[in-house]
This record gives C-alpha cells, structure tokens and sequence, in this order.
C-alpha cells in the first residue's frame, strides 16, 4: 500500500458562543483538514490546528506531502521523523518540536487512521490496547461574567459531571467572582482552575491564596510556559495542588517537569507532542515519577477529540477528569460516534481506524466559512 495523495481542507468551525480566556475571546475554531489518500483506496482523516492562520499552516502541510507521498502508510514513524527533518530540523532555527508538532500531529493522526482501518481494529487496539471501557471528563461551563458561567456550571452538574473546570486569568476581582459563584453553583464537585499562564510567581501566590477556601482541586499553568522555575516557585508554597500545561510539549519537557517536582498533573494531548507516539512516551515519562496525565482538549473538531480517546485509553496514568471542547462547536464535521457527554463520560471507540465517519456536507459548510471570514 503507497500513499497516493494528501489532500488539505482549511476550516473554520464556529463556536455556539464566544470562548473567553485569559488570552483573550475566540469565536471560532481554526483548522486544516487532512485526507490523506492510498493506492487501495483506504482513506485516513487527520486535523491540524491553525498556526495563526490557517494559510500558513497550508504551506507546509504541502510540503509534508512532498516528502510522505510514495510511501508506505504504515511506515509512520519514519515518515514524521523524514518530515520533521526535511521541513524544520534543516533550518536550524525553525528546528523547535513545538513549532512542529501540530503539523506532524494532524498527519500522524490520519496515518493512524489508514493502519487501523487496514488492520481493520480501533487504533487503540494497534498502540497497547485499552485499559478501560470509557474515558471521564469535566465539564466546562462558558460564559463572559461569573453569573452565566455559574449557571452553565450548575448544569454540567445536572449533566452527571463529578468535575467541574473553569478559567481565571481575567482579572483579580472578576476571578475571585467567578471561583466563589461556581463553586455556589456546584455544591460538593470537585472544582478545577487554569489561569493560562496570566500571572507572575508574586500574583500567583496571592490569588491562589484567594482560591484555597474554595476547595479547589488544582490550578492549571498559573505562570509562562517560558519558565520552568517559576512553575516550580509557585508549587512550592502552593496550598492548591498545580497542574502543568502550555509548558509541556516533549517528553524532555515532562521530564524536566518532573525531576523538578514542578508539577501534581501534566495536561497534554496530540497536538502538543507530535502525535500518538510521542504522547504516549510522556504518559510513561509522568507515570514512572508517579504523575497523571490529563487529556488536553484545543479549537478542534470531533477528530481530534476521537484520535485522543484511543491515546487516553491506553495508558495508565489516565486522570479522571479529562478536557473536553467538543461542545464549543454549533456544528462538527464528523456523523459519528456520538460525543455528547453521557455522565461526564465518553465510551471506547470500537470502529476501525479512529472511529468516526467525516460529513462532506459540514465540510464543505466550514470550508465555505473559512473562505468568507479568514481567507484573504
């Protein structure tokens, strides 16, 4: 079987409402569709994420092709490893894994697809095998004031979810409202926090101070992903336990995390590490210092949050309250599976490949949606 050809898709998938964060307010989610297609006519669909506009991102992924086209679909590790040295690691200063790693990610992903789907077994199955029947998640209220994210909190309650996660980071007093209203809303669930990054060591030490009467579970990259000793500074003297984020990209990245006793929690997914298999290198990393992994959830559609349930269901150190953005979209590209949350919970894929079935007519929507709203 040879790689015949990679088709790319840009997209825009809108957002039922606006999406606000520390960084600021995002309306859409921005991503290139992958196809890539086989002489045996087995398709493989993969995501990548936007590399700040999706133009950009398609520049490379037809260079991608260039250096995959011809090949063995199977042979994944290679291929990324040709990709990743031909396209980054030969420039030198571009040669970063984190500038790579969405790119490699999203073609990894349909890589996966294609293997699974010729072996006729989940992916999961091909990685290691599933360690259980269904992955947990928590649910994440939105809203703009603490008012509307405390009743959407109370009713991922109604929902099922035991876990409930919320965004600070947007200012002193509106997050001190915010933590007080939520956790009114939600009674005894455990409450979870991410600041992305929006606080020095001195202001995270103050508003964490803020937080701890409210019982909250952990705080996700209170500090920049550019400092390691900062991450470790505010742990140290942290009343809340602290999770690790946007400072967590390789699996020398989880190391460092670790030997540096940085962290209680590493967040991270595909598109932070290149894709399965690097991913499940920082799983064993974490799990031998005796850390769990939480899966990361981007401004993504229904494949990516499908290809990271097989990741999620192979390893061990699974957390039990995994990020879940699937519900931002008004509309996915993708039929099946249902990834509605049923108790806060999403059952193991069994269908070859990664499991879903691509809608050509939501496609064509969001492609048509880039077109009028991002493409120059």
């Amino acid at each position: 079987m040879k790689i015949r050809s990679i088709v790319s898709t840009p997209l825009r998938l809108p957002f039922r409402q606006p999406y606000h964060w520390a960084q600021g307010v995002l309306h859409a989610a921005e991503c290139v569709l992958i196809e890539i297609n086989t002489d045996e006519g087995i398709i493989g669909y993969g995501e990548v994420m936007a590399m700040a506009r999706a133009d950009a991102t398609l520049d490379l992924i037809r260079a991608a092709a260039d250096v995959a086209i011809g090949r063995d679909p199977l042979s994944i590790n290679a291929i990324l490893a040709d990709i990743y040295q031909q396209l980054f690691a030969s420039r030198g200063n571009l040669a970063d894994i984190r500038f790579a790693a969405t790119l490699l990610a999203g073609i990894d992903m349909a890589l996966w697809d294609i293997s699974g789907k010729a072996a006729g077994r989940p992916v999961h199955a091909l990685i290691g095998g599933a360690q259980r029947d269904h992955l947990q998640y928590f649910g994440f209220p939105q809203g703009h004031s603490p008012e509307e994210i405390a009743r959407d909190a109370a009713r991922w309650v109604e929902a099922g979810c035991q876990v409930i996660y919320v965004k600070v980071g947007r200012g002193d007093a509106l997050d001190r409202d915010i933590v007080r209203q939520v956790r009114g809303a939600i009674g005894d669930r455990r409450l979870r926090i991410d600041a992305n990054e929006a606080w020095d060591v001195l202001t995270a030490r103050r508003m964490i101070a803020a937080m701890a009467p409210y019982d909250v579970e952990f705080i996700e990259q209170p500090t920049p992903r550019g400092s390691l000793t900062a991450l470790a500074a505010v742990r140290a003297h942290s009343p809340i336990p602290v999770a690790a984020d946007q400072i967590a990209y390789t699996p020398g990245d989880v190391a460092q995390l670790c030997a540096a006793g940085a962290a209680d929690l590493v967040v991270i997914g595909l598109h932070e590490t290149g894709g399965f298999s690097r991913f499940l290198q920082c799983a064993a990393i974490a799990g031998a210092a005796g850390v769990n992994l939480c899966l990361h959830g981007l401004y993504e559609s229904g494949i990516s949050t499908c290809a990271t349930l097989h990741a999620g269901a192979v390893i061990a150190n699974l957390d039990d309250g995994n990020q879940y953005m699937n519900h931002f979209l008004a509309e996915d590209i993708i039929t099946g599976p249902d990834l509605r949350l049923q108790e806060g919970t999403l059952p193991l894929l069994t269908a070859p490949g990664l499991g879903f079935d691509i809608n050509p007519d939501a496609v064509a929507r969001a492609a048509e949606n880039y077109r009028q709203n991002v493409a120059g």
